[in-house]
């Protein structure tokens, strides 16, 4: 039989262009599969893991090929399917496959690299001519002993931080050499349970033990009946014993376990156990009501999930948008389908743009689908995360003996793990192992939380997921009430299915809402401090009611700037061309691009004067401020601040829910989806800081941010009020939101998009070129621009600097790229990517960084 030289194509995880071929060793043939992470050697002696793309028999012709260190995986953790995603997502968002990866992998499945210290063969041959330090000697002796060292165990050998120039020295000396070694960073949880031995399921011999026990060994018998109780062992469903649990029932239990284990009365087992929250489910599907059923019947047969004609079928649709109003009762209609979905034995991914979020709907959703329910972000830590990775890629319980010395202690490892078959997350979350998906879920689909900035994929989570669905020949549903321009448009236009839910469910009306003009108030001067009179007076009587009240105000900190009453000096970031916001809680000023932070300076750094005032307001200085004119409320604040932590996102909404919290203060963490019982006031501090937003979409956005939070108002059998502070009450966009007219925004909107080439009428791709010489940059921009131009010519904008034209001492400046909605975006790309490359190929530009952010929101 000839021997046959496989070659791999690799993902790496670097922002490398190609993939990179390597060699498999003949022995492992049989055993390499396209998925498999394997360890590779890339550049100088680095270590990476990679991902098998492609296994085939044709060596590269551009260099000599290396063998791979080995193979991580038993079996692929990424299938197809996740490829084809990755692959569509690399070519559109115009980035690397393995920036995809990177993206893509929880970091537990990502191996970092650990340097380790070994002894060179002929070391020995080396000490009869070279001088040792001491600190050398002990690294010496330590690695004689132990053979292996990492930086760290040096570290702490030599009590020295610094041990490069130490270790680089005994290189030299030849007395050690490094090697690279990946470190896994997934452990699985373990934990040790307890069960009856075998012959001790008849209850004969259950009571002889008993009288035993209680003869000869008391302590035993507690531990027996504490595991009996916890086991729920005459219940219909007996439970499966932690050991752990019954060391807290009886003090001083670990030698009376030992006993029971040599007598053969216990087993002690292992098992790999989530460490994830477990759910159980609580009751049934609701019924809807009429107007649900109707719309749910629409969406099936949108679907096609109604019908097995051919001809109707053809005219169904991949992608439905349900336009439903603030708690019209979407998520219902969400349960139904999900449930009819997993009646089928599919899985279902359900995408939210806040993790905040997440919190309030698992509580929902656990009610019906119990231990089917998992849950994806990035508030979990790494081993968290793959856990859920691991899950969704199969459900199959492993089995290994544990061969331990002792024979009364040999233990069976499993796990126990529940199989997840509706995923909840955020933007991440559609990267999962998914292959049998049958429902894709895009709520709150408007949001522009779902867009990743930095870094790149600058993937937007709403379009990815509708081709994530696309790939698994399965369906969207785009769920949201104030839709963004670009869905409404395709819907409009036939590209989308169309739903629509125009009441509340349960006959709740609408919320009245109020418009307070604060330049009027002002004027009266019958403001107090960011307060008008109508808004305090509609606090005071919810409270009065023992009703809750949100306060929306779109900037956390306390201050947005301090300011000389003089010369108008305003502290500045030193990174950054930002001004510093004011933190009270830690009295800093600080960047919120960089984290920059200084203590409030008490004269001006340009006049001297000691007059400096705050400027403008945030959350925190909301928070303050209501605590003095209601000193009995209870308020909270709900902002990036407050909510670092990985449960306090939920201790905040559950203090709410439980009315432990009468005020809640936020920024559009607040406006997103919650749906509280008790909200019979909502107030919008400042509406005008969202609308003179220099962007195309200031009015989109500030027109959804201010009906999802007035939507929060409101509650059953008394309609919810609304109090908007603005100093242009007739400005267009409010009188939309006052008028719950979505279509006259979405009309007025497209039609300016239209006159003036923006989406939906033109796709955008936005080039920012990056250095910290901001003369090179000028340049540079200018170059590209110019290049651009002869190819694309008027659909070129700039180059212009961006709002915050400095980040981090890194100058930017963009150039805007618009192509008509019928044009080849293809096309448009590749010259786009071919005069990237010769830019960069020039000497004066090689230390440019080009940034593409396709669609840019």
């Amino acid at each position: 039989m000839s021997r046959i030289t496989l070659f791999v194509d690799v993902i790496l995880p670097l922002s490398v262009p190609n993939l990179y071929t390597y060699r498999v060793p003949f022995d492992w043939n049989e055993s390499i599969a396209i998925g498999q992470r394997v360890v590779v050697q890339f550049g100088r002696g680095k270590l990476y893991s990679a991902l098998v793309r492609r296994i085939h028999e044709t060596p590269p012709q551009q260099y000599a090929a290396k063998y791979i260190e080995s193979i991580l995986d038993d079996t692929p953790i990424v299938n197809e399917k996740q490829f084809a995603l990755w692959d569509w997502m690399s070519s559109y968002y115009m980035c690397t496959i393995g920036e995809v990866m990177v993206a893509a992998l929880p970091g537990g499945l990502r191996l970092s690299s650990e340097t380790k210290l070994i002894l060179n063969q002929g070391y020995k041959e080396q000490l009869a001519s070279i001088e040792l330090s001491d600190k050398e000697f002990l690294i010496l002796d330590a690695l004689e002993i132990r053979e292996v060292l990492t930086l760290n165990e040096v570290s702490d050998i030599i009590e020295q931080k610094t041990v490069y120039p130490i270790i680089k020295l005994l290189i030299e000396k030849g007395i050690v050499i490094i090697q690279e070694e990946l470190k896994e960073k997934f452990k699985p949880k373990i934990e040790t349970f307890i069960r009856l031995a075998e012959q001790l399921d008849n209850e004969e011999q259950l009571k002889l033990i008993f009288e035993s026990l209680e003869k000869k060994a008391s302590k035993q018998l507690d531990v027996l009946m504490a595991y009996l109780k916890l086991s729920d062992r005459y219940s219909k469903q007996p439970k499966d014993v932690k050991k752990k649990d019954v060391l807290k029932l009886v003090e001083g239990a670990e030698a009376s376990i030992k006993g029971l284990v040599k007598k053969n009365i216990f087993e002690l087992y292992e098992c790999e156990v989530g460490r994830l929250t477990a759910y159980e489910t609580e009751n049934k599907v609701s019924q809807l009501n009429e107007n649900q059923q109707q719309v749910l019947d629409s969406i099936n047969n949108q679907f096609g999930n109604n019908t097995s004609d051919a001809a109707t079928k053809s005219e169904t649709k991949d992608v439905v948008l349900l336009h439903g109003v603030t708690s019209s009762g979407k998520t219902e209609i969400y349960v139904k389908l999900i449930e009819q979905a997993l009646a089928e034995g599919k899985q279902v991914l359900y995408l939210l743009p806040e993790i905040a979020l997440t919190t309030q709907i698992i509580n929902r959703l656990k009610k019906y689908f119990g231990e089917a329910v998992g849950v994806y972000h990035s508030k979990f830590n790494e081993n968290e995360r793959v856990e859920v990775w691991n899950n969704v890629l199969s459900s199959k319980s492993k089995v290994q003996s544990l061969n331990n010395e002792d024979v009364s202690d040999k233990t069976t490892f499993n796990t126990k793990l529940s199989n997840f078959k509706l995923i909840i997350g955020a933007r991440s979350a559609l990267f999962l192992p998914f292959s049998n998906l049958g429902l894709v879920i895009v709520d709150e689909e408007h949001d522009t939380s779902f867009k990743q900035y930095d870094p790149a994929p600058r993937y937007n989570a709403r379009d990815a997921a509708i081709y994530l669905a696309h790939i698994h020949k399965t369906k969207t549903l785009l769920g949201s009430a104030t839709p963004s321009v670009e869905s409404y448009f395709n819907a409009q236009e036939g590209k989308y299915g169309f739903a629509e839910m125009t009441k509340r469910f349960g006959g709740i009306q609408m919320p009245e809402i109020l418009i307070s003009d604060v330049k009027e108030a002002a004027k009266k001067k019958m403001m107090k401090s960011h307060f008008s009179p109508m808004l305090l007076d509609h606090i005071s009587l919810a409270l009065q009611n023992k009703e809750q009240v949100i306060l929306f105000q779109n900037r956390r900190g306390f201050a947005p700037q301090l300011e000389c009453d003089t010369c108008a000096w305003v502290p500045q970031c030193n990174n950054c061309d930002v001004s510093l916001t004011y933190h009270k809680n830690t009295n800093q000023l600080r960047c919120h691009y960089c984290g920059y932070s200084i203590k409030p300076p008490n004269k001006c750094g340009a006049c001297g004067d000691t007059t400096i005032k705050m400027k403008g307001f945030g959350t925190e200085k909301i928070e303050e401020e209501l605590a003095i004119f209601y000193p009995a409320a209870k308020i909270a604040r709900m902002d990036l601040d407050t909510t670092r932590s990985k449960f306090a996102h939920q201790h905040i909404i559950q203090d709410f829910e439980d009315g432990k919290i009468d005020i809640l203060v936020g920024t559009q963490m607040v406006t997103k989806g919650l749906d509280f019982d008790n909200v019979s006031m909502v107030g919008i501090l400042n509406a005008d800081s969202m609308l003179n937003f220099p962007d195309f979409r200031a009015f989109e956005r500030s027109y959804q941010l201010m009906a999802q939070v007035s939507g929060r108002a409101g509650r059953k059998n008394k309609r919810g009020k609304v109090i908007i502070q603005t100093q242009n009450p007739d400005h267009s966009i409010i009188q939309n939101v006052w008028n719950n007219d979505y279509l006259s925004m979405y009309t007025n909107q497209l039609l300016d998009r239209k006159n003036f080439n923006y989406p939906p009428y033109y796709r955008l791709i936005e080039i920012t070129i990056i250095h910290k010489d901001l003369d090179l940059v000028n340049g540079a921009s200018k170059s590209l621009a110019d290049d651009l131009k002869q190819h694309f010519a008027s659909r070129i904008l700039g180059p212009e600097f961006p709002l915050v034209s400095r980040i981090r001492n890194l100058y930017h400046k963009n150039i805007l790229l618009k192509i008509e909605r019928d044009a080849s975006v293809v096309q448009a790309k590749k010259i786009v990517s071919d005069l990237i490359v010769n830019f960069k190929n020039q000497p004066a530009f090689k230390s440019i960084r080009v940034q593409i952010d396709v669609d840019p929101m």
